[in-house]
């Protein structure tokens, strides 16, 4: 049971490593793009490619769906970055539903655990199986592997890495459920952890006041999606930026937080305590583009500023 491209890696390594897959379950096409055309989802593509049996309730709940599961008698479901299954589906394989998380468990726990581990940075972080229960990324973790966070590692970097690192984890766990060795432990709980909530408007917004290294790691934390995004004020005008890269410098901020400074090639932001030189920056109506391409044909003016 998958939706996106993080789980693909763990289908495709099911079907080479020969497992006997009964099929899978994934989201409902979705209206995507400018035509708003309906798209298949990543999982659904791979599973064809396959030629197996592929799912798609709207309600996971639905007496029919339900019924075809169980008759398929399966030992266990495998569940990588999907929705929260309700108990008369979890509780369907003789063996168990285990989910694959991005995070070391029991930090990180919710919808955005690659993003948040970058926003907050973390040094390390991982994927973790564990048995699904009825509370969200609560059950009893099986096995993690740890992996690295490296200082130029942005959410897309992370992401593929913890897929790889998600995929051999996933069938080691499947080997030690089929062997009975799997000794899944409860989760220590404590208010101290961090947790990785939705992303949105609200946590997605840069603030300027902020030292640069916690902006940089914002930054990086939301390349892929959404973007961290801030507004630039011209004259009257209040304009949506988003803003895709960034990097450190060590030169000290002498304007207040959100002031500008650049030349033809670079663009500098005033923090807290460092100015910050944008990378890649998107405006409203155009793409995401190099700094210097931007440059090119748009100016800052003298009292521009983001806030």
């Amino acid at each position: 049971m998958g939706t996106p491209d993080f789980a693909v890696g763990v289908l495709n390594k099911l079907v080479e490593q020969k497992y006997n897959l009964l099929g899978v379950v994934t989201a409902p096409d979705r209206p995507a793009g400018r035509g708003r055309s309906l798209q298949p989802s990543a999982v659904k593509n791979a599973a064809l490619s396959h030629q197996l049996q592929v799912w798609q309730p709207e309600n996971l709940k639905d007496p029919e769906f339900i019924k075809k599961l169980q008759e398929l008698n399966p030992d266990v479901f495998v569940v990588v970055a999907f929705r929260m299954l309700p108990e008369v589906l979890w509780k369907i394989p003789n063996k168990g539903t285990f989910n694959l998380h991005a995070s070391l468990l029991p930090k990180y726990r919710g919808a955005a655990p690659i993003n948040w581990a970058i926003i907050n940075g973390e040094t390390k972080t991982g994927v973790t199986t564990f048995f699904i229960d009825h509370q969200i990324d609560t059950g009893a973790i099986i096995d993690s592997i740890s992996c690295p966070i490296q200082n130029e590692d942005n959410a897309s970097r992370l992401h593929d890495k913890l897929m790889v690192a998600g995929t051999k984890l996933v069938i080691r766990t499947l080997e030690a459920i089929a062997q009975d060795s799997a000794k899944p432990k409860p989760q220590e709980d404590s208010d101290q952890l961090r947790i990785a909530p939705k992303l949105n408007q609200e946590n997605t917004r840069i603030n300027w006041d902020a030292p640069s290294e916690q902006i940089s790691n914002l930054i990086r934390g939301l390349d892929a999606y959404p973007g961290a995004w801030t507004t630039l004020i011209r004259n009257e005008q209040v304009i949506k930026v988003k803003i895709y890269q960034a990097q450190t410098t060590d030169i000290s901020s002498v304007l207040s937080p959100g002031s500008l400074s650049c030349d033809k090639k670079s663009l500098l932001v005033h923090t807290k305590d460092q100015q910050l030189a944008i990378k890649i920056i998107q405006l409203p109506g155009k793409k995401k583009m190099p700094v210097e391409s931007l440059l090119n044909g748009y100016s800052f003016e003298k009292d521009d500023k983001f806030v």
